[in-house]
């Protein structure tokens, strides 16, 4: 099987997923998923597309994520993987979009606006 190149994206963070047949070895950014990412929260949303399709130990994967936060990170690489997936097997899709993980987040951080001090907040109102 060839590799799979996918990409997954959450607020600023951009991941790029490379998915082939393995042995469930998950690399990102040359460290291993663990390492990169301590808590087990952010571990479990990286694996959680292969748990619903239960194929963990099937694929490899090697992923470059750059931009925004940890849990940014951790979501797009979910993203990307669960994309990944569907492409090796269309009979997945409806397992992973019924978990809500073939759903790209559009929540982005609102622009500050001019006369404004931040993108809602106003500068202080003086009457007098």
């Amino acid at each position: 099987m060839e590799v799979v190149n996918t990409l997954g994206r959450r607020k600023t963070a951009v991941a790029r997923a490379y998915v082939q047949k393995g042995s469930g070895e998950i690399v990102i950014n040359n460290k291993d998923y663990k390492a990169y990412f301590t808590t087990s929260v952010l571990q479990y949303k990286v694996t959680q597309a292969f748990g619903v399709t239960k194929t963990q130990d099937q694929f490899d994967v090697n992923v470059n994520v750059k931009g925004g936060g940890v849990t940014g990170q951790a979501e797009a690489v979910r993203l990307a993987i669960a994309r990944a997936l569907v492409e090796t097997d269309a009979a997945l899709k409806p397992l992973l979009k019924a978990e809500g993980l073939m759903t790209r987040n559009p929540k982005m951080v609102e622009r500050k606006k001019p006369g404004q001090k931040k993108a809602r907040k106003r500068f202080q109102f003086s009457k007098r």
